[in-house]
């Protein structure tokens, strides 16, 4: 690591470089046996095929009549056949039945209820049918032993309802990161802040940010600027996939997280060319991947979604989507450097020619509130020199449920 707390961040590694090479981590290979309950967003590790079939019996499609088919043959409207009910299907003997029901023994098809009129004790049927006309066969939606997923497969709740109908009561899942969070800085409290203390937020919001996306994540009690116990924090800490570190990040006497890391193993990337949040660093250790935020909140919140969010996804062997986003009509320009990738906040108004997104007035990267009380980010990326006003945008939404 060149020392950039005397020379500073003259050059930044741009935001594409130092993903690729924090994605460099080797994904996870451990498994879990975990039950449906416990499986909406797991990640499959083994295949999954059907155990029975779905229906296991024959059943009505519809409300009506379970019949014979061949006794229904020539049956019209100027001419109906004439069975009788009965509770057993039989040569021209008829048995009522409901959606979803069992097929009698003995019949092989289904009348609608609205083609069979009750006269004298006798049933009129206007409508031919055929052989299996209005039944779900046996197998009709999924046959046992049907290959139903793959491993990689992210499974959704439809998924959990289609396995438990199949008998499927368990699954073996990709395990989930596992991620400490470790909120670092002297002037931290948890409550009751006296002058020049500031209560710690960063942990609650990344360590939240990061189980909406897949992560087991252990938050830790906040340590000082102090390097020994900064250096035992992090080691303590080596047995899970990711420690996550906020604050301390720059080149300021009091941030020494970097150096810290360094000595254990490398940092590979400090200084990003992203506003706001720049001074963040990564590093690995034994294998273990290392995420030093800054301590401005919204500039951690920026670095978290940036680095954090495809590694887990990575690590987990999970699809990374793109965040959810709605086009807007800017209100007014977004200023960025170029060669920098800008997010602006922004705020959402329905017009009667369409929503308007309207930057926030507040832009540092310590005003919380701005991100709180925003509806979502717009990226400028490095090749522009802001974008103007009147521009169609994309606004992003961070914060959604994975």
């Amino acid at each position: 690591m060149s020392d950039v707390r005397r020379t500073g961040f003259k050059e930044r590694t741009r935001v594409a470089e130092a993903r690729s090479r924090l994605l460099e981590a080797d994904r996870i290979e451990r498994t879990e046996r975990i039950s449906l309950s416990a499986a909406d967003g797991r990640v499959l590790a083994e295949p999954v095929d059907a155990v029975r079939n779905v229906p296991h019996y024959a059943r009505a499609a519809m409300d009506g009549w379970a019949v014979r088919a061949e006794d229904t043959f020539g049956a019209s409207g100027r001419s109906p056949a004439v069975l009788r009910p009965a509770d057993s299907v039989g040569p021209n003997a008829a048995t009522r039945v409901h959606t979803g029901s069992e097929l009698p023994d003995g019949a092989d098809a289904v009348v609608k209820v609205e083609a069979v009129e009750s006269v004298g004790g006798e049933l009129e049927v206007f409508d031919a049918v055929g052989e299996g006309e209005n039944v779900a066969p046996v197998g009709e939606d999924v046959e046992a032993g049907q290959r139903l997923y793959d491993p990689g497969d992210q499974l959704r709740p439809s998924d959990l309802g289609l396995l438990k109908a199949t008998g499927i009561d368990v699954v073996e899942a990709v395990a989930e990161p596992e991620v400490a969070v470790i909120p670092t800085g002297e002037e931290l409290v948890q409550s009751d802040p006296d002058p020049g203390e500031v209560v710690e937020t960063n942990r609650f919001t990344v360590s939240r940010l990061a189980e909406r996306w897949g992560a087991d994540v252990k938050r830790r009690n906040i340590v000082t600027d102090d390097e020994e116990a900064l250096r035992a924090a992090v080691e303590r800490d080596l047995t899970r996939d990711v420690v996550v570190t906020t604050g301390g990040s720059s080149v300021g006497d009091r941030d020494l997280i970097p150096g810290v890391v360094d000595g254990l193993g490398e940092v590979f990337v400090h200084g990003v060319a992203l506003k706001p949040g720049h001074p963040v660093a990564l590093g690995r250790i034994n294998g273990v991947t290392v995420v030093m935020l800054p301590g401005y909140p919204v500039a951690a919140i920026v670095n978290a979604v940036q680095f954090l969010r495809p590694l887990v996804k990575h690590l987990g062997h999970m699809p990374l989507h793109p965040a959810p986003s709605r086009e807007a009509t800017l209100a007014r320009k977004i200023r960025s450097e170029p060669g920098v990738r800008t997010f602006a906040r922004v705020k959402l108004e329905a017009t009667d020619d369409g929503l308007e997104a309207t930057p926030t007035r507040a832009s540092g990267a310590g005003v919380l509130s701005s991100v709180a009380l925003a509806d979502g980010w717009v990226v400028v990326p490095e090749k522009r020199e802001g974008i103007p006003e009147g521009e169609t945008v994309a606004v992003e939404n961070w914060e959604y449920h994975e």
